[in-house]
């Protein structure tokens, strides 16, 4: 198969052992790589009710058809697992030399289960696996993980590593690479913490085969110089993400004050303006030549690179207003490798739950130094860090009375950096992501804006399941990054384009949106088989605080979501992508999707509607 390698590479800590086996091309077919190969191979081979932090529970590192290749922004990987903090479906995506040479070394994934009994580093060099002692590691950050193997192992190897957050299974810590790139969001570090697996090093010098050569190289040269076309390229390549901050403050949806506002006074100070001022490097993902990681010197005089999400969750909604003491929050959850936006979540949590009285620790609002103690509390489940260390909804659970309320997060992973009081959409887009609260799957609220965000209808249950299918099914599968598409209008047409060359195959957008549903739905069977009769519609439902505590500040004070609204959104959504109105598939639709094995083995844990 051009585009694939056919090939997995599966992996046993607890045996010391590796294996390369072949898949049916089928697999490809239907899934197509990335998200999609992640989800299939955990629903067929993990057993229901596998404790995320076991050694049976499964770590996939998957890549897709067009990973890795010179196009336009390919240099991502999929890491997935059933994720210890909500117990459902995790996954994230990382841009990385290792999404690269994984290619080259011709596997689209990597399957690890078991446990090493002492810390190990994973090497994959050119055909060959070793298990290398990773004791003089562990205790170490990410950073100087890195680095140490790069030393060693050369400075182009693909490097994958956890900090101390993933070797103290912090249920939301990260998996890192390059000095600041991360992914794994609902916990994907603690998983390969679990398996005492500190890091994954891959290199390979060959080249994968593609179908047609010649014209695949002159469709990417077209495809990187029209990038360069774009109206917002420069001002992209400025700022990048870090330009949503003054957006989201002239809209009203700045995450302020865990979530109370959706404006902050001070937004300007850590802003894409402010950030240029500071600027001294920009670093990108391989293959990417719309690079939008901005990087400063931050308060303590090292480098910290900052992205709009990371900033926000440590700024506004803690209450710094600082951006060089925000860049230092960054670089320490880097280090640690914690995940900044469940991170910033679980920090404003804490605050306001200090506010109230419910703990009792003094933590005021943008107390950086009081922060920063926490922070390292939190990677080293220590003191207050030990209740922290497993993600606002446990400590809302602890706390009981209505703290749930104002426990930022959806099915247990945090929300990420837009506040929705008046966004209904981008609600519905947070209640119905795959893996919990996460915008990477359907970031609709840019053209909510447009459209009128005051509104519940049917066009925005469509443009969050077309986004979806887009967004989620599709580039996560491919596997490529999003952002020509969505930040400056490269057109989709190139990808179908990019397929044919490389994999000779031609699949339109039609035959890639089933994919994506069927990868969607698939991944829903898989969150309701682990839940079993515990599954509720409450489960797709953002906390309570957008529904009930208005803004009161803003252009938009006196704005909240209107349940009633969202409830009628969210079945119209069910119906939509043919699940009942319990938001479990239906036989009808997993039949028609060819589940239909699917159907079989849920029945066993819910009666599934005809």
């Amino acid at each position: 198969m051009h585009g694939w390698s056919g090939k997995f590479l599966r992996v046993n800590l607890s045996k010391n052992k590796a294996k390369t086996e072949k898949y049916d091309a089928a697999l490809a077919k239907n899934f197509l790589g990335g998200r999609g190969f992640a989800i299939k191979i955990l629903w067929d081979e993990l057993n229901p009710g596998t404790a995320p932090l076991s050694p049976e529970n499964k770590l996939i590192f998957a890549i897709g058809p067009l990973t890795g290749l010179t196009l336009p922004s390919s240099g991502k990987m999929v890491i997935a697992a059933k994720s210890p903090i909500t117990g459902g479906y995790g996954d994230g995506n990382i841009g990385t030399y290792a999404a690269v040479h994984m290619r080259k070394a011709g596997y689209d994934a990597v399957i690890v289960d078991g446990k090493a009994e002492k810390p190990t580093v994973l090497l994959i060099q050119d055909g060959k696996v070793s298990f290398l002692n990773g004791e003089d590691f562990w205790g170490l950050s990410s950073f100087e993980t890195e680095e140490k193997l790069r030393e060693v192992y050369g400075k182009t190897v693909g490097v994958l590593s956890i900090g101390q957050a993933g070797e103290n299974l912090v249920k939301f810590a990260n998996i890192v690479c390059q000095g600041g790139r991360a992914g794994g969001r609902p916990g994907m570090g603690a998983v390969m913490g679990s398996k005492n697996l500190k890091a994954v090093i891959i290199s390979s010098s060959a080249e994968p085969e593609i179908a047609y050569l010649e014209e695949f190289k002159k469709l990417s040269g077209k495809a990187y110089k029209e990038i360069l076309t774009k109206p917002n390229y420069s001002f992209w390549k400025r700022q990048g993400t870090m330009m949503t901050v003054e957006w989201c403050q002239k809209n009203s949806v700045l995450p302020a004050y865990n979530y109370r506002e959706g404006v902050f006074d001070d937004a300007d100070a850590i802003g894409g303006f402010m950030m240029e001022k500071l600027k001294i490097a920009q670093r990108g993902c391989p293959n990417c030549n719309m690079t939008c990681g901005n990087v400063i010197e931050d308060s303590e005089g090292k480098e910290s690179e900052l992205d709009y999400e990371n900033v926000v969750m440590l700024g506004s909604n803690i209450g710094l207003n600082d951006l060089r003491k925000v860049a230092v929050l960054n670089r320490l959850a880097d280090e640690f490798g914690l995940d900044a936006i469940s991170l910033g979540n679980t920090l404003g949590f804490a605050m306001e739950a200090s506010q109230k009285g419910l703990i009792k620790e003094k933590i005021e609002w943008g107390d950086f130094d009081f922060i920063k103690t926490l922070i390292k509390e939190i990677a080293y489940r220590k003191g207050l860090g030990e209740t922290l260390a497993d993600g606002t909804l446990f400590l809302a659970e602890k706390l009981g009375g209505t703290a749930k309320e104002w426990a930022m997060n959806v099915k247990g992973l945090e929300i990420s950096a837009y506040d929705c009081h008046s966004a209904p959409a981008m609600a519905l887009a947070y209640g119905t992501s795959p893996i919990g609260a996460h915008h990477k799957d359907a970031w609709v609220i840019s053209w909510e804006m447009q459209v009128g965000r005051e509104s519940y209808g049917e066009n925005k249950v469509d443009k969050v399941i077309e986004f979806q299918r887009i967004r989620g099914g599709v580039f996560e599968s491919l596997v490529t990054c999003r952002l020509p598409w969505i930040e400056l209008g490269f057109e989709l047409d190139w990808y179908t384009k990019f397929l044919y060359a490389v994999t000779g195959l031609k699949i339109s957008w039609d035959e890639l949106n089933v994919i994506a549903d069927r990868i969607y739905t698939l991944i829903r069977a898989f969150w309701v088989r682990e839940y079993g009769g515990n599954w509720s519609v409450e489960m797709d439902v953002p906390p309570a605080r957008w529904f009930k505590e208005p803004l009161t500040k803003g252009p938009l004070k006196g704005a909240k979501l209107n349940r009633e609204k969202y409830d009628e959104m969210l079945q119209m959504y069910y119906r939509k992508r043919g699940w009942d109105s319990r938001g479990i598939p239906t036989k009808t639709i997993l039949m028609k999707l060819g589940l239909t094995d699917v159907a079989e083995k849920l029945e066993k844990y819910v009666k599934l509607t005809a």
